[in-house]
């Protein structure tokens, strides 16, 4: 099918300029609305018109300069979801006008353990050469999922990063299953508020931690039994006093494992707490680039689990899970216009958000505004 938008052969989005100097904000890269080219599909491409994209921590690290194969002119942005446009085959097989997501990595499609082979995630780098901060994607028709019926596009945008990641940590490496104990660390961001509510659907006994005493209301709002300010140096304490008062008599007061986005000494601090074989699964090291293991842990047959992103199998699971118990991604704030995109960054950068950073795509000004 030749491509056609309404005449149009060019599309607006978001790309990564070198900054001239380094901002107040530490950015040593500037967000830029440009016009780019859309070049002709090929067979077994498809063209996507992309309606909400959804801000990762990754997208701020890029402004700083600390990710890395960062590329000059790439586009921003891994997570999206929009419509079929346009498809590069002789004829439709169906996907013309299906709702559709971007898979937000390339490399790993269904081994159980790692990527097969070179491991990407889209978005302002060298490869995978793909971002969804645009108002229309080219892509391999093999790198879209269908869209949840019972989401709209704006809260699909929210799903695909964190949930994948989510998935990985929570149902597949920790193995969350019915009546178990769950501690959830860091609640707010979309990884941690999207294995909540995984393994509050799975039918586990949910504890958060986090700096918000507000954070932590919320987060039993969805289903969390309680939670402890990391701040406080003895939550610990707090959490096993919940442990406590919300296990059945009979049943130990222990966690079964801790999704943790930290590092540093999150298995020193919850040892004693956390049953002999237990796990902590840790996706992040938002607190320091290592953690701590003693030999305490080994005696008690603990296991740490580094959990990165999943395959695209697991993508697929985790949206047929998320459709089955209707599940709906916490959406902070819906940023209107690529051109608004320097809102998000700065939600994302203070910390202020509980749930994903979404924009709806449309509305833009004109190419080559600087943000």
């Amino acid at each position: 099918m030749a491509l056609g938008i309404q005449g149009s052969s060019i599309t607006k989005a978001l790309v990564i300029r070198k900054a001239d100097a380094k901002s107040n904000e530490g950015y040593v890269n500037d967000v830029v609305l440009e016009e780019i080219p859309l070049r002709q599909l090929n067979p077994g491409e498809i063209l996507v018109k992309i309606h909400a994209v959804a801000f990762n921590h990754r997208d701020v690290w890029i402004r700083k300069g600390m990710y890395p194969s960062i590329q000059d002119g790439a586009v921003f942005g891994a997570d999206g979801a929009g419509v079929v446009v346009a498809f590069g085959d002789s004829r439709d097989d169906g996907m013309l006008n299906q709702r559709v997501f971007l898979l937000p990595s390339h490399g790993w499609d269904d081994h159980p353990n790692a990527p097969e082979s070179q491991f990407g995630v889209i978005g302002g780098v060298r490869w995978p050469p793909l971002g969804t901060f645009a108002e229309y994607v080219i892509v391999g028709k093999d790198q879209v999922i269908p869209s949840a019926p019972h989401l709209s596009d704006t809260d699909m945008a929210a799903w695909p990063l964190a949930g994948l990641t989510a998935w990985r940590a929570t149902m597949i490496n920790a193995a969350v299953q019915p009546g178990q104990n769950i501690l959830i660390t860091g609640i707010g961001g979309g990884v941690a508020l999207a294995a909540l509510q995984l393994a509050v659907a799975q039918g586990a006994s949910v504890y958060v931690t986090s700096g918000s005493q507000e954070k932590v209301n919320k987060a039993v709002e969805l289903g969390a039994k309680g939670g402890a300010s990391y701040k406080d140096a003895s939550w610990p304490k707090e959490i096993h006093r919940l442990l406590r008062k919300n296990s059945p008599a009979g049943f130990p007061a222990m966690l079964d494992s801790v999704i943790d986005s930290g590092g540093g000494d999150i298995m020193t601090s919850i040892g004693s707490i956390l049953k002999q074989g237990g796990s902590v699964v840790c996706y992040g090291m938002t607190a320091q680039p290592k953690v701590t293991f003693t030999m305490r842990q080994v005696l008690r047959n603990q296991k740490l689990i580094g959990s990165t992103m999943g395959s695209t199998q697991d993508l697929r699971d985790a949206t047929k899970f998320l459709s089955k118990h209707k599940i709906v991604p916490v959406v902070s704030q819906v940023i209107h216009g690529l051109e608004n995109a320097e809102k998000g960054f700065e939600m994302l950068r203070s910390g202020a958000q509980f749930g994903k950073v979404v924009i709806e795509v449309g509305g833009t000004r004109d190419a080559k505004a600087k943000l």
